[in-house]
């Protein structure tokens, strides 16, 4: 397999960065405030070249809410088809540790699955309540702002 574009060299045309659905004990999920671009989103990032993807949920975690959490299982890839991008969720459980805002975040609060449904864009939106489905994982794909293929 190869990532050889059209004038015949290498070039990486994928990237793929991980999430973590973090769920506490009422049933909530862990978003954060982007301080680039103001969404509300969950916590995650690009995965690093050596490191495992559950390890690099921890570490996104952790940089951007100061929560450390126990990766429990995959939840989803969500292929963004326009950016060339492929998130994979995973579902976590939360430490005690406080939630704090960072450099790459402005806010950091608990919502409920309406509330998710109310203040996240639909591509966000639904890697959390995935997450609460026992049947996972997902595999979507979508154009940035919306899903494009349901399953």
């Amino acid at each position: 397999m190869s990532n050889r574009t059209g004038d015949g060299s290498s070039t990486l045309l994928h990237s793929v960065s991980v999430a973590g659905a973090v769920i506490d004990e009422d049933g909530r999920f862990l978003v954060i405030r982007r301080a680039d671009n103001g969404r509300s989103e969950l916590p995650g990032g690009v995965l690093e070249l050596a490191e495992t993807p559950e390890d690099g949920v921890c570490r996104e975690v952790w940089e951007e809410t100061g929560i450390h959490v126990k990766v429990d299982r995959l939840t989803g890839v969500y292929k963004n088809t326009t950016r060339g991008a492929s998130p994979w969720s995973f579902a976590a459980s939360p430490s005690a540790a406080p939630n704090a805002p960072s450099p790459e975040s402005t806010d950091v609060a608990w919502l409920t699955p309406s509330e998710v449904s109310e203040r996240m864009g639909e591509v966000y939106a639904i890697r959390l309540l995935d997450a609460r489905d026992p049947n996972t994982p997902h595999v979507r794909s979508h154009d940035g702002p919306r899903l494009t293929v349901r399953m």
